[in-house]
């Protein structure tokens, strides 16, 4: 079972499930609403081996139906959302992130399923290991290694990065639930950086999307000195398939990273294929960009931990562990979603533009 199965990220889950061969239980807000699924469908095997079911993230019990005769739950569904109306942290972060894993956890646990679910995949983030790269630097000071899946996000609040306070809430509320209760199933976490490359279609809403939207219409022409970690959906995608299944990883965190980026490189990257698109090709100075911090939705504290400080993250585990072998190239990663945006024309040709 996948939550989030029309999501972005968990489209390509699903894609590869249906290529391994196996039957996968979608739940979905309303499984009668054919635009929001079709994409699902029209995958290869999806006709055959999807099968949808109504549930809510915030409704306890809804998943139970779905989750009956499943192996292995992928609990993928969570809000992704940088910016938050004022007042609205809790309703629109903290209690689907929260409530919604402990909704999946508990329905997993439930006797009416007999016991058929053996383990849980919940998706995190890197968010619930660090905020920022003052973060990570202080990591590094602090134990001489960089972040890892021993390091804990205690930097986020509901006034500073308050996506990174729900991740680190949700991802401490799942094991502390597996902690104390006696589940029949094991649990294993993935905590994917930022994750960028195609989906199974384009994602409009996504904040993935909408980033690379920004790269390539000139939004970003300039851009402050921001250090980013960045991941492959489709390695994101093999890395749940291995907690899924790999008999040795439960129990575990797992860090999905592929590469220590920053947003000018990452244009540097694209233009080499683009080059007529008005990618980010200057920095903004850092006192320049805490000046606007306000005036354009971001603090000045976020600028002053984050501007012109390295974000680096540990991948080795997972690339012991769930048996990845390697990461997909950054500039394989940027150039297929980039050309799947711009065939798509969300990213908007230089044709079309003349």
């Amino acid at each position: 079972m996948v939550t989030g199965s029309t999501g972005y990220v968990g489209g390509v889950l699903v894609k590869q499930l249906l290529e391994a061969g196996l039957t996968v239980h979608c739940p979905v807000r309303d499984p009668t609403k054919e635009s929001k699924i079709q994409h699902l469908k029209d995958l290869v095997g999806g006709s055959e081996k999807l099968k949808f079911f109504k549930a809510d993230l915030l409704t306890k019990g809804s998943y139970l139906e779905s989750m009956k005769g499943c192996s292995v739950v992928f609990h993928l569904a969570s809000p992704f959302i940088t910016q938050v109306p004022k007042g609205k942290v809790q309703e629109v972060l903290l209690d689907p992130a929260i409530k919604g894993a402990l909704n999946v956890l508990e329905s997993a646990n439930d006797s009416v399923l007999e016991s058929s679910v053996k383990r849980v995949v919940l998706t995190s983030s890197i968010a619930a290991i660090a905020t920022d790269g003052t973060d990570c630097e202080e990591a590094l000071k602090r134990t001489g290694k960089m972040c890892n899946e021993e390091t804990w996000n205690e930097t986020a609040s509901l006034d500073y990065s308050p996506y990174a306070l729900s991740k680190t809430l949700a991802e401490k509320a799942a094991w502390d639930f597996i902690k104390e209760n006696n589940c029949s199933y094991e649990l294993a976490v993935c905590n994917p950086s930022f994750v960028l490359g195609p989906g199974v279609k384009v994602h409009e809403s996504s904040e993935s999307y909408a980033f690379v939207k920004k790269m390539g219409d000139g939004t970003y022409k300039a851009t402050p000195d921001i250090s980013m970690a960045v991941v492959d959906v489709r390695d994101v995608a093999r890395g749940h398939m291995a907690a899924g299944f790999l008999p040795s990883v439960a129990g575990q965190r797992y860090i999905l990273n592929g590469a220590n980026t920053r947003i000018l490189e990452m244009g540097k990257v694209i233009f080499e294929t683009y080059p007529d698109h008005p990618l980010p090709n200057y920095l903004i100075p850092k006192w320049f960009v805490w000046c606007i911090a306000p005036f354009v939705g971001q603090t000045r504290q976020s600028v002053s931990r984050s501007v012109g400080i390295d974000r680096d993250l540990d991948n080795a585990k997972s690339l012991r562990d769930l048996e990845l072998g390697e990461y997909t190239p950054l500039a394989k990663t940027l150039h297929d979603m980039f050309q799947q945006c711009v065939d798509n024309g969300f990213i908007p040709s230089v044709e079309s533009k003349q």
